[in-house]
């Protein structure tokens, strides 16, 4: 008994390229080019001690009345330390988060909660950025359209850091 390969190697072939043809079809997100650059806000000056303190009190209030014991910094908008709050019996672990996220989010000039749903979504080359943050709780602190620092948070989840977080952004105006 003789068996012909050749019918079968045909018919494997044209599966293959049908495959490797509807896998080509499919678009990139990657090579995706917008017209505008995203997040593009100017930076503007510094934000101040004071005004830096009035966010920091606004975020630890809604914080006490939730009763979420949370971490919270604010960076000006060179990404540097202006003010800082650690709620008594919060997790060691968010001193760090919080100044990172605060950082992350004046550096990239976005909510850090953008990388995090990237990173969801599959974009895992965020994970190569630097000094980047994929949680949420950082938000940029914008006063006339210019990025003047911004508020970092943590201590509960992703969604409890960012409530705490937007109560800060609240006094900027």
């Amino acid at each position: 008994m003789t068996f012909n390969f050749r019918p079968t190697l045909v018919s494997l072939g044209l599966v293959l390229l049908a495959v490797s043809a509807s896998h080509a079809q499919q678009p990139n997100p990657l090579d995706n080019v917008p017209e505008k650059m995203p997040f593009d806000v100017p930076y503007g000056t510094p934000i101040s001690l004071e005004r830096a303190d009035a966010v920091l009190a606004a975020a630890v209030a809604e914080s006490k009345a939730r009763n979420w014991k949370m971490v919270c910094a604010v960076m000006d908008s060179g990404a540097s330390l202006v003010s800082f709050k650690r709620m008594d019996g919060a997790q060691l672990a968010s001193v760090e988060i919080a100044i990172h996220k605060a950082r992350a989010s004046a550096k990239y000039r976005r909510e850090t909660k953008a990388f995090e749903a990237g990173i969801q979504n599959g974009l895992n080359y965020l994970m190569t950025l630097d000094d980047l943050i994929a949680s949420r709780g950082g938000i940029p602190l914008v006063e006339a359209g210019k990025i003047i620092g911004a508020i970092g948070c943590s201590g509960g989840t992703g969604s409890q850091d960012e409530v705490v977080a937007k109560a800060g952004v609240a006094t900027v105006k």
